[in-house]
């Protein structure tokens, strides 16, 4: 039997969060995942629980669950101090799934990088955090390192130019922290970094003038067929009418379907897939036809997390009321339809017919949908402090529920990913 991996370290049994942020390739598809564990404390700053007992979190639930779950095929980018470094504890993650990140706080020291050299011969990998400048202490442990992370706000355009330039001589990959608009992104790949974290890409970049394409409308008018009980030879007609749509659905009923003869008409194609299954597919090809994206973009994984995040708060708390757990999906998955299309969402709400309490949500985050739609914003944004805990309290979910809906979402988004591809 193992022991107790978390045991040198008193670790919050429950009043703790998850954060999951994206990091992203040049190419913009999803290669990890920072995994953020935040006091549920009522502080502004949202600070952490001391850091040993942080990561103590992450590796006694990544363990207890399987990193799969959280992270899936992707890597987990996990913050370590010094305590943890040093400590048995951390050989308890699996060191193909991890890069350990080594914080800003630890200092060098000959022992550390004993330890550190010792870890990477048993295959673990590591990155360098919020890096600012090219300092000798980073150069101390530049070698044993296969990331440097950059702090991009706090640099200005010529600093950060600098000092990519100078880490560039290391040989090491760069990955920039904290971007936030496509600008910053932009500037980025131009200086040579390989790897972003950030929410740059769920930012609405609206086009003036733009307009939602026809194809992108054949969508969302059929989402409102679909959701006004219209009856199946319209619902019908309409997917016919549009050949991407049906040979997709063709293409999904069929990748969910038992072993047996495929589905080659759509009238069955339909009835198998149901009205609560159709509006739900729709709603996710909105986001790969029109963005031309793949299943595993980040702004389509980010929507439909949301979407299955606001569905089961919603059952949570209102068990049996399906009518209003779909309603919450839709607020979800369409939250960030303006990032998608580049136009504002008011516009997006004038196209296509939603009820009062989803448009209210959407356009104000206001009413119970809107305060579940804030909750999921401030989990990714690891803002886990006075506000979450007020918006928890308003919604009627303690810190344990909303983290194992949050685990659940993310599998059922993992599995939906494998599902269709």
């Amino acid at each position: 039997m193992h022991a107790d991996p978390t045991a040198a370290v008193s670790v919050p049994s429950n009043d703790f969060f998850l954060a999951r942020q994206p990091i992203l390739g040049r190419d913009q598809h999803l290669v990890a995942f920072e995994l953020l564990f935040r006091a549920a404390g009522e502080d502004d700053d949202a600070k952490l629980t001391d850091g040993a007992a942080a990561t103590a979190a992450v590796i006694s639930h990544a363990s207890q669950l399987g990193m799969e779950q959280v992270v899936g095929e992707q890597l987990a980018f996990v913050n370590v101090d010094e305590v943890v470094l040093m400590s048995d504890f951390v050989r308890f993650l699996p060191a193909h799934k991890v890069i350990l990140e080594i914080l800003e706080t630890v200092e060098p020291t000959e022992q550390l990088l004993a330890r550190v050299a010792e870890l990477k011969e048993l295959g673990f990998k590591f990155a360098v955090d919020d890096v600012v400048e090219h300092s000798a202490e980073l150069d101390k442990l530049v070698a044993l390192v296969d990331v440097i992370k950059v702090d991009v706000k706090g640099l200005a355009p010529e600093e950060l130019a600098r000092l990519a330039d100078s880490l560039k001589g290391t040989g090491k990959k760069l990955l920039a922290e904290k971007v936030e608009t496509l600008d910053e992104f932009r500037l980025c790949m131009e200086l040579g970094f390989e790897y972003f974290q950030g929410y740059y890409f769920a930012r609405p970049a609206i086009l003036t003038g733009k307009k939602i394409t026809p194809s992108e409308m054949g969508i969302l008018r059929l989402l409102e067929l679909v959701n006004s009980n219209a009856d199946s030879q319209a619902i019908e007609a309409a997917v016919k009418r549009d050949a991407l749509i049906s040979l997709n659905l063709l293409r999904l009923v069929n990748s969910r379907a038992a072993p047996g003869p495929q589905i080659e008409s759509l009238s069955q194609a339909l009835s198998q897939l149901g009205r609560r299954q159709l509006s739900r597919w729709l709603q996710i090809l909105v986001y790969t036809s029109a963005g031309q994206v793949d299943l595993d973009s980040p702004l389509l994984l980010l929507a439909t997390t949301r979407g299955k995040l606001l569905e089961m708060m919603t059952l949570h708390v209102r068990p049996g009321d399906t009518a209003s757990a779909d309603r919450a999906f839709t607020v979800g998955i369409m939250s960030l339809a303006d990032a998608l299309f580049s136009v504002p969402m008011a516009d997006i709400l004038d196209n296509v017919e939603v009820a009062d309490d989803v448009r209210a949500a959407l356009l104000d985050r206001e009413g119970d949908f809107g305060t579940m739609l804030r909750v999921a914003e401030l989990l990714e944004a690891a803002d886990c402090g006075r506000k979450l805990a007020a918006a928890l309290r308003r919604v009627g979910l303690t810190v344990p529920e909303i983290r194992e809906i949050e685990l659940a979402a993310f599998n059922w988004v993992r599995e939906l990913t494998h599902e269709v591809h």
